[in-house]
């Protein structure tokens, strides 16, 4: 019998949610950091290694969030480590084991100072800080003025590059969203293209001519479908007859494109969702929380963004509203989209987790690292229970607290100024 090194963990009696298929009975190693055997249990386990029993539950990959604003109270626009670290654990305790944090509509130095914090975290790296950053989605500030939801309107600008230039600078943005129809946004898709950014539209009334222009300059996905998006209705709105086409069916007919959902059961039916599913496919399509500062907060007046400059909006315990009553952001995390998504759709399980983890792992270049049960991946690795709920959480092997108490707290300015 070989042995094992001492911070081997085996995870046992277990489904593994492979990309194509469930695998029960199932046993998965995790050896140094990265997943080092994925098969059938049986055989007798070592004495020194750590033994979770699933309990005939899953094991699954972690999650990837590319979009994701805050959670626990903070916001990655309030700009401080404090703030980061908040987001990241309360993420983490819903199974997101790589993230990447989205900013808003907020001024320059707000966006570099959220910049500046999250490298700040990422690069202290701690064993059980919670997700790990996977970049910056530089999504606000570049939104149509006549789509920019729950973000402030009097914000919101075109793209320069003396603005974009020095977020670019950073190193940090990975992925980069305009509105397709904004004057500058060619140059803005053509400069997050040399930087190897995985380029989307959002909050935008772009027509499909627009929108194939982008596609051109290297735009490939666009930002939670149906939410803050064109219509044909919404383009005859804003350029009359004859009718074009919009955001929906461009991504629809173009295979090389994806999209997301945000799957809470507040912003999208059943219908929708299954419809999403079904016309675009797990590799295609990804889940998203898009989760506002409310994520496992009570209900109560609170602020999306800058915790003392951003918008007001209304968390009634299921989502955030606008105080117009159109929706502002999620407020769950990514185990709830998945199940959600699971009920609504009754798709194949491993469908479900692959556009949770896998998808956006390859839309954003790290499916190499992360995103898969797969040997010689980063151990960013969960334990569900039989009804999809966390049980354990693994990042790079390093197994993080799940309850709500050992979670960092917000830092004491975004406390204060988060409630109206």
């Amino acid at each position: 019998m070989h042995t094992m090194p001492t911070d081997s963990v085996v995870i046992e009696n277990a489904t593994a949610i492979l990309p194509d298929r469930l695998l029960p009975g199932a046993r998965v190693v995790l050896r140094a950091g990265h997943i080092a055997a994925v098969g059938r249990g049986g055989t007798r386990v070592p004495r020194d290694v750590q033994v979770v029993d699933a309990r005939r539950g899953f094991v699954s990959p972690g999650f990837v969030d590319v979009h994701v604003h805050g959670g626990g109270g903070a916001d990655f626009m309030d700009g401080t480590p404090d703030a980061v670290r908040t987001v990241c654990a309360t993420h983490a305790r819903h199974g997101t084991t790589t993230i990447f944090p989205t900013t808003t509509t907020g001024s320059p130095q707000e966006i570099h100072d959220m910049i500046a914090a999250c490298r700040e975290v990422r690069d202290a790296a701690a064993p059980t800080g919670g997700a790990r950053i996977g970049g910056i989605h530089l999504y606000g500030p570049f939104f149509a003025p006549d789509k920019v939801g729950c973000h402030s309107p009097d914000r919101r600008r075109d793209p320069t590059p003396a603005e974009y230039s020095r977020y670019f600078a950073t190193g940090l943005v990975r992925i980069a969203t305009c509105a397709a129809e904004l004057p500058g946004a060619a140059a803005f898709f053509r400069r997050a293209q040399r930087e190897g950014c995985f380029i989307t539209c959002g909050h935008s009334n772009a027509t499909w001519t627009e929108m194939d222009r982008a596609f051109r300059t290297g735009m490939r996905h666009v930002d939670h479908f149906w939410c803050a998006m064109s219509s044909v209705p919404s383009i005859r709105t804003r350029l009359g007859t004859p009718m074009q086409g919009s955001m929906e069916q461009y991504v629809l007919m173009q295979d090389a494109m994806s999209t997301e959902v945000i799957a809470d059961g507040q912003h999208l039916s059943q219908e929708l969702l299954r419809f999403a599913w079904r016309m675009l496919g797990p590799q295609r399509l990804l889940l998203v929380t898009d989760a506002s500062r409310a994520v496992d907060l009570p209900p109560g007046r609170y602020k999306f963004g800058h915790a003392v400059t951003g918008t007001d909006f209304d968390h009634d315990g299921k989502v955030g509203r606008a105080p117009l009553g159109g929706l502002a952001s999620s407020s769950v995390g990514m185990d709830h989209m998945v199940r959600t998504m699971y009920a609504a759709t009754k798709a194949p399980l491993c469908d479900i987790i692959r556009m949770a983890s896998l998808t956006p792992a390859e839309r954003t270049d790290i499916a190499s690292e992360t995103g898969s049960l797969t040997v010689g991946k980063r151990a960013d690795v969960l334990v569900l229970g039989p009804q999809l709920k966390v049980m354990q959480v693994f990042i790079g092997g390093v197994r993080q607290p799940v309850s709500g108490s050992s979670a960092p707290r917000a830092d004491a300015r975004a406390t204060r100024a988060m409630r109206a």
